[in-house]
C-alpha cells in the first residue's frame, strides 16, 4: 500500500506567480545579440539612444509588470488553471508547469516550455463579465477576535502567506540553461513568493503584488457570493408546477454498467459493498438507525437514486423545467486514475458517446444545455485534463459542458456553472424522527477530548502542515487525540464517527486537494471543524454553508502552523466554553440536516436534507434563467 499513498502525495497543489516576458524568445536572443555587439564594437551612437536600447533590454527581462499579473493553481490531483489580473489580461505569460506527478517541467527563456498545458488567458478560466467587475483596491484584512484567541475573517496578506525562507530563487537575468529549482510546493493558496524584496527594489512595489494577488482571490470571493445571493429560501412549500425535473434513461453503458465493474475500479479496492442499499453501502448498526458505510465517490448513484423519487418528476420531457443527466463521470474516470498505459482517446470515449448522444435529444438543443444538470461525484480537477497530462479526463472542458450546471464535491473555484455540494457522508436519515434522535443523542455526548485529528501525515510533501499537527498532538498532554488513517485505525468509520462525537475540535487540514469529507464527518458528529485552508469549505459550498464562517468553524492560518509560529492546541483551548457551545449547538441543529443525504425515499417535513437544498436552488436557477 506504500506506493499508494506515494502516488497521493504526489499530486501536490501550487500557486505560482510568474510574468510573461516581454517578447518571444526568438527576438529575446536578437537584443542580446546586438547589445553583445554593441558592447565589442562601439560605434558613435548618441548615448539617449544607448540608453533606450538598454532600458529595453532590461524591461524585457523583469520578473513582474505593473501592467499585468498572472497566477496559475496547479491542482495535484490534476493540471494548472490559470487567473490573469492587471491592466494587460489578454497576454499570457510562461509558467512553471507540472506533469501529472508534480513533476516540474521548468524552462524560462530560450528553452521550451509546452504551452498547450495551461489556458490561453484569462478567459478560459473567468467569465468575461467577471474578470473586469473588481477593484483592485482591497481594504484590509478584518479580524473577529475571541478572548485570547483571534480567527481572521479573510485572506492573508502574501507577506504573512510565505517566509522569506521559501521563496523560489528567480533571478531577474536567465540564460537558456537556467532552472528554476521550485520542488517546495505550496497547498493551495500558498504562493511560491520570488523574492519579493528583492524583485520589488527593481520592479513594483510589493504592496501592488499583494493586491494583484488578492485581486485574482477576489475573483474567487466574487464568484461564491454570487451563487451565495441567488440561494434558495429554506423550508419553504414548493408547488411543482413549472418545477418539472425530467430524469434522462440514458444507455446503461453510462451509469448501470459502470456500477457493475465495481470490482475492478481500482486496484488495491473493491468497491461493490459500497453500491449496495443504492450506493448507501451496508448498515452500521453500532452507530444507530440510518448510518452506513458509505463511499466518499458515491454521490452518483446516491443522487440518482433520490430523484428517481422525487415529487416533481415528470415524464414528458415538455413538461420539464429541468433535466437531470445521470451519468456517472465520477466512476467513469475513477476506473482510469492507476491503470497504466491507457490513452486519453480510452479515457475519454464514452464521455464523447454521452456529448453525441445529447445532442440528437431536442431537450438538449433547445437550450444548449444551460437547463440541465449533472452531478459528479469526484473534484472538478478529475475532469478538466489538459493535453500531455495522464491524470482525469476531458469532461468539462468541452464546449457542450460549458452551459450545463455541475454540482461536484470539490468546484473550480472560477466556474460559475461548477456548484460545490457536501461529501456524502456515513447518515442517511429517512425521516424527520431519524435526524431528532441523533441530534439528542449529540446533545448527551461527552465531548472527553478538547481536540482530534483522524488523518495521515503527508511525509513526501515537507509543506503540507499535517506532521506539525500531529506532533502538536501528540506533545498536547492529553488534550488531542490522534487517529492514524496509515496504520488502518480509520478504516471502521464507526470509530472516526464515535472520536469526532467525543470531540470539541476537529483539525481538518487540506489532503490530497483542498477540500476533505472528514469537515462533514466532523460537522455531523457536532464536532467543530477547524479549517487551515479557504478554498477547504469557504469558497466551495455557497447553497449549503453560511457566509459567516465564524458561526461554524474556526480557521487558523496554515502558514502560521507551518513556521510554528501557533501551538493549535493551546489557541483552541482559549476559546471559551459558552462559544464552543454556542457553535455547536448551531451546528447540531440549524446546519447538519442540510449536509446528509437522506435515503433513496426519505420523507422529510421539518428538515431539507443536501439533496433537497440542492434541488431546490437547482429549479429556482433554471426557473430565473428562462424568465
Amino acid at each position: 500500500m506504500l506506493w499508494i499513498q506515494k502516488a497521493f502525495a504526489a499530486f501536490k497543489m501550487a500557486i505560482t506567480v510568474v510574468r510573461k516576458r516581454g517578447s518571444q524568445a526568438k527576438k529575446a536572443a536578437k537584443e542580446s545579440a546586438l547589445f553583445h555587439h554593441l558592447v565589442k564594437r562601439p560605434i558613435p551612437i548618441p548615448p539617449i539612444v544607448l540608453l533606450l536600447i538598454m532600458l529595453t533590454i532590461w524591461c524585457s527581462s523583469t520578473l513582474f509588470s505593473i501592467s499585468f499579473f498572472h497566477v496559475c493553481i496547479s491542482s495535484r490531483k490534476l493540471n494548472l488553471y490559470c487567473v490573469t489580473a492587471g491592466t494587460r489580461p489578454d497576454h499570457f505569460p510562461e509558467i512553471v508547469p507540472q506533469n501529472n506527478y508534480g513533476e516540474e517541467v521548468v524552462a524560462f527563456p530560450n528553452s521550451t516550455i509546452a504551452t498547450d498545458h495551461i489556458a490561453t488567458s484569462i478567459k478560459d478560466v473567468v467569465p468575461e463579465k467577471q474578470s473586469t467587475a473588481l477593484s483592485t483596491s482591497i481594504n484590509p484584512d478584518e479580524e473577529v477576535t475571541f478572548p485570547n484567541a483571534t480567527i481572521p475573517t479573510d485572506i492573508p496578506s502574501v507577506n504573512d502567506v510565505v517566509p522569506e525562507k521559501q521563496s523560489a530563487l528567480i533571478s531577474t537575468s536567465i540564460n537558456r540553461d537556467d532552472q528554476v529549482d521550485a520542488k517546495e510546493k505550496i497547498n493551495t493558496i500558498d504562493i511560491i513568493k520570488t523574492e519579493i524584496e528583492h524583485v520589488s527594489d527593481n520592479v513594483v512595489n510589493k504592496r501592488v503584488v499583494e493586491d494583484e494577488i488578492k485581486f485574482a482571490v477576489n475573483i474567487v470571493k466574487e464568484q461564491i457570493q454570487t451563487l451565495r445571493s441567488s440561494s434558495s429560501a429554506r423550508n419553504v412549500r414548493r408547488s411543482c408546477e413549472g418545477r418539472g425535473v425530467f430524469v434522462y434513461d440514458l444507455p446503461p453503458k453510462f451509469n448501470r454498467d459502470l456500477v457493475q465493474q465495481c470490482g475492478n475500479l481500482l486496484p488495491w479496492s473493491d468497491f461493490c459493498d459500497y453500491f449496495t442499499n443504492d450506493a448507501m453501502g451496508n448498515p452500521i448498526p453500532e452507530l444507530g438507525k440510518g448510518w452506513y458505510n458509505t463511499h466518499q465517490y458515491s454521490l452518483e448513484p446516491i443522487f440518482h437514486s433520490r430523484i428517481l423519487n422525487h415529487p416533481c418528476r415528470v415524464n414528458n420531457s415538455d413538461e420539464a423545467g429541468l433535466f437531470y443527466v445521470p451519468f456517472y463521470a465520477g466512476i467513469d474516470v475513477l476506473r482510469w486514475h492507476f491503470k497504466i498505459n491507457v490513452s486519453d482517446e480510452i479515457k475519454d470515449e464514452l464521455t464523447l458517446d454521452l456529448l453525441k448522444w445529447l445532442q440528437s435529444q431536442n431537450s438538449w438543443t433547445r437550450n444548449s444545455g444551460k437547463d440541465h444538470v449533472f452531478v459528479l461525484g469526484k473534484i472538478s480537477w478529475d475532469f478538466r485534463r489538459r493535453e500531455k497530462d495522464a491524470w482525469g479526463t476531458h469532461f468539462l472542458e468541452h464546449d457542450q459542458m460549458q452551459n450545463p450546471t455541475k454540482l461536484l464535491i470539490e468546484r473550480q473555484p472560477w466556474h460559475e456553472n461548477d456548484v460545490g455540494v457536501p461529501h456524502p457522508t456515513q447518515f442517511h436519515p429517512h425521516s424527520d424522527r431519524d435526524v431528532l434522535q441523533w441530534q439528542s443523542k449529540l446533545a448527551r455526548a461527552e465531548r472527553r477530548h478538547l481536540v482530534s485529528f483522524a488523518g495521515g501525515s503527508r511525509p513526501d510533501a515537507p509543506l503540507n502542515i499535517r506532521s506539525v499537527l500531529i506532533e502538536q498532538c501528540k506533545t498536547s498532554t492529553g488534550h488531542c487525540r490522534f487517529l492514524d488513517c496509515k496504520s488502518g485505525e480509520c478504516s471502521m468509520p464507526d470509530s472516526v464517527i464515535n472520536l469526532f462525537a467525543e470531540s470539541e475540535f476537529c483539525l481538518q487540514p487540506p489532503g490530497d486537494s483542498p477540500t476533505r469529507k472528514s469537515v462533514f464527518d466532523s460537522l455531523v458528529a457536532g464536532c467543530i471543524p477547524v479549517l487551515f485552508d479557504p478554498f477547504t469549505a469557504y469558497y466551495q459550498y455557497p447553497w449549503h454553508l453560511p457566509e459567516d464562517y465564524t458561526k461554524y468553524s474556526v480557521y487558523i492560518d496554515q502558514e502560521e502552523v507551518r513556521q510554528k509560529k501557533v501551538d493549535v492546541v493551546e489557541r483552541l483551548s482559549q476559546v471559551p466554553i459558552a462559544k464552543r457551545e454556542e457553535m455547536r449547538k448551531y451546528i447540531v441543529h440549524e446546519l447538519m440536516p442540510g449536509l446528509v443525504y437522506g435515503d433513496s425515499t426519505a420523507e422529510f417535513d421539518k428538515f431539507e436534507d443536501a439533496f433537497s437544498i440542492s434541488m431546490n436552488n437547482l429549479l429556482d436557477r433554471v426557473g430565473r434563467a428562462s424568465s
